[in-house]
Formats: structure tokens, sequence, C-alpha cells
């Protein structure tokens, strides 16, 4: 796995896209759509069933540990200063993909879901997958290309913070419809859950970190410090599973709480992230290439239905970043580069396909039709920034 996803990240690269294309592709290669189908005995010694639930446990550890990187590099003072544009966009390119899903739900329910899901449910997931935000493909993204920081990079990665807020609150009361033993009251009990754990971590939590921080004269960042550090994630990261949302936000959460302190972020970033990303998200994506199926996608009806959802998503997502931005006072090209950022989806989306396909919302054929559209949609970025001719300092914030 983690050869072709070396592999497939170099030719990515190479061809101009974002690592994380070609590791996604990797992860297809080696599923049912390609190893599976000329190898099909070697693909079965390869990945044996009883393998999966390891893989999925330690690529979900992979996952806790990058996205706590992500939100431990969040710059409060650019958040701040991109508030309008930010929240407006963030908000708007949520609304206009999710009300194209609920266009689409009826239709795609009746050829594609599962038996036995109910038409609610069906439309949150659907809806979900089509207005979320890939928050940690976005922040390599900007990464790669030197833009993490800057005024549009900051903008773009607070509007996908408030996306994937939303998508995971939306998440949690998906779940809790989709269980036959969900009732009202259990939802509210997972909504304070939730709250509770938010209002401790952001104002008690986080102002205590920073305090203990002003007495300590030492910035280097010790062993001990360090573990304690990842004690502190994965217990942010058990409390959210534990409340229904999802462990990957109590672990942006918990990166959001660490203080920032240039020798200790720079430390942790050198320790924990060459690790998860070469070692635990390849099972990751090896995983999903597990379960998609392209071999399903087997007439022109069904892709002519893939590409209706590739269209609703990528005109619903991008249309509505550029309306708020263009109302907040931004000019085309800004507008544009914000949207095609906000266009990004691949990991986050992938996680949260995983999650409506484990718990029975999607078929392997919808599954795969998804899987596609976030692939596609991402690949779409790079270019995109290309076109545009992008700078960090395309986002002002209107006087």
């Amino acid at each position: 796995m983690i050869l072709v996803t070396l592999v497939c990240a170099w030719i990515a690269r190479r061809l101009g896209q974002a690592r994380v294309i070609g590791e996604i592709v990797g992860g297809i290669l080696l599923g049912p759509s390609v190893l599976g189908r000329f190898a099909p005995t070697f693909s079965q010694h390869l990945f044996p069933k009883a393998s999966l639930g390891a893989m999925e446990e330690l690529s979900t550890v992979g996952l806790i540990l990058f996205l706590f990187i992500v939100g431990m590099e969040l710059d409060d003072r650019q958040l701040r200063q991109q508030r309008f544009t930010a929240l407006a966009a963030s908000g708007t390119s949520i609304v206009v993909p999710f009300l194209a899903a609920i266009l689409l739900a009826h239709s795609l329910r009746e050829r594609f879901a599962p038996h036995g899901i109910g038409s609610v449910p069906f439309v949150m997931f659907l809806g979900i997958s089509m207005s979320i935000t890939a928050f940690p493909v976005l922040a390599r993204i900007l990464e790669e290309r030197n833009l993490m920081g800057s005024p549009l990079g900051t903008t773009a990665i607070l509007c996908a913070a408030v996306d994937d807020v939303v998508a995971w609150l939306l998440l949690a009361v998906a779940l809790t419809l989709v269980d036959v033993h969900g009732t009202p009251g259990v939802l509210a009990l997972h909504f304070g859950m939730l709250i509770a754990y938010l209002v401790f971590m952001l104002g008690v939590m986080r102002p205590l970190a920073t305090r203990i921080v002003k007495r300590r004269n030492n910035p280097e960042l010790s062993i001990d410090l360090l573990g304690m550090a990842l004690v502190f994630l994965f217990a942010s990261a058990a409390v959210t599973d534990w409340a229904g949302v999802h462990p990957l936000f109590g672990a942006f959460i918990a990166g959001v709480c660490f203080p920032r302190v240039e020798q200790w972020q720079q430390a942790i970033r050198a320790r924990v992230d060459m690790l998860t990303s070469v070692l635990l998200l390849p099972l990751f994506f090896a995983l999903t290439g597990l379960r998609t199926r392209l071999d399903l996608l087997n007439d022109s009806t069904t892709w002519l239905w893939a590409g209706v959802v590739l269209l609703a998503a990528i005109f619903g997502k991008v249309g509505g970043a550029v309306l708020a931005a263009r109302w907040s006072g931004q000019n085309w090209r800004a507008a544009l580069a914000l949207g095609a950022l906000l266009n990004t989806r691949g990991l986050v989306e992938l996680v949260v396909l995983n999650i409506a396909y484990n718990v029975g919302a999607f078929t392997p054929t919808l599954f795969t039709m998804l899987v596609v559209m976030a692939l596609v949609t991402t690949m779409c970025t790079t270019p995109a920034l290309n076109f545009l001719k992008v700078r960090g300092t395309e986002i002002k914030e209107p006087a």
C-alpha cells in the first residue's frame, strides 16, 4: 500500500496535481475495480476480510493525528480579519449544494438507495456528501502552493472549518435518524453533550493551556509534553465519538485548543505528520479503494446519473461560494479562487461516504458515484487555481 500510494502521489505531482489525488487513485487501484478484477486471488490474499477491521482502526488513528495538526496550525489573527467573507461563503457553500442534493434525492433514492433507508436520513447523507469541503485535503493543497497563512488560504481554511463543523453536526443527526433505536431524546442528549464539550474545550481548556504555557520558560517540546499532547488529543477524539459526532471533530478541536508556541508546533509536525502521511493515511485510501466498485457503473444511465451528481456538486459548491464572496465585496478572480478551493473534497468526503456506507445509507453503486465525484472535484482545484493565477493576497476584508 505504501509503495502504490508513493508511486501514484509522485505521478500526481508530476502532472501538477496534489499528492492526495495520487493517494486516492492508488487506493482505487488496490481495490476490486483494478487489482480485484485482474488478480482476484492475489487481492483476496492481500486484503482478507479479517484484516479490514484493523485497517479501519489504524486509518482512523492516522486521520485523527492529521486533523490535530491542521487545527493546531490555524491562524486566529487571520481568521478574525477574514471572518465576514469566510462566514458568508461557508454558509452559502453549504446551503446551495444541500438544496441541489434535496432536488436529486428522490430520483437517486428510487434508483440507488438500499432497501429500508428512510427518505430523511438519505437526503441528509446525500446533502452532507455534496456540501462538505475536505479540510485536510484543502490544507495540504494550500501548503503545497505556499498559500497557508495567506488571506486567501486562511479564508478558505475558515470556510472549510465551518463547513466541516456543520457537516459533523448534520452527520450526528443523520446517524441518530438512521438508527432504529434513535429517539428525539437521544438526539437531544447527543447535542447537549456536544455543546458541553465545545464550551469546556474552548472556554476552559484553551485559556488554561495558554496560561500554563506563559509560566514555562523552556520553549522546547519534551517527550513528556508530546505524550501529554497525544493524551489530550485522543481524549478529545474519544469524547466526540462518545457524543455521537465523530472522533475527527474532536481531533480538530484539540488542535484548535493547542497552545500557539511555534517551536512546539514545528516539533509536533516533524515527529507526527511524516509517519501519519506515509504510513497511516495510505491505509485509509486503500480501505476506501476496497469499497469502490467502478465496475458497477456499467451502463450509460448509471454514468449519466454520476455526471448529474458531479455537476450538481460542482455548481452548487462553487456557485454558492462565488455568490457570497462577490456579495462581500471580492472581485471575480478572488471569488472564483475561493469557490475552487472550497470545491475540494477528497479525504473528508471519503470519511463521510465510508460512514454512510457502513450504516447502510448508500449502495455500492451510489458510493462509487460519490467517490468519483470527490476525486474529480478535487482534481479540478489545482488546474482552476493555475488558470486563475492565484496569489495568496487575493482575498481582502471589506472596509
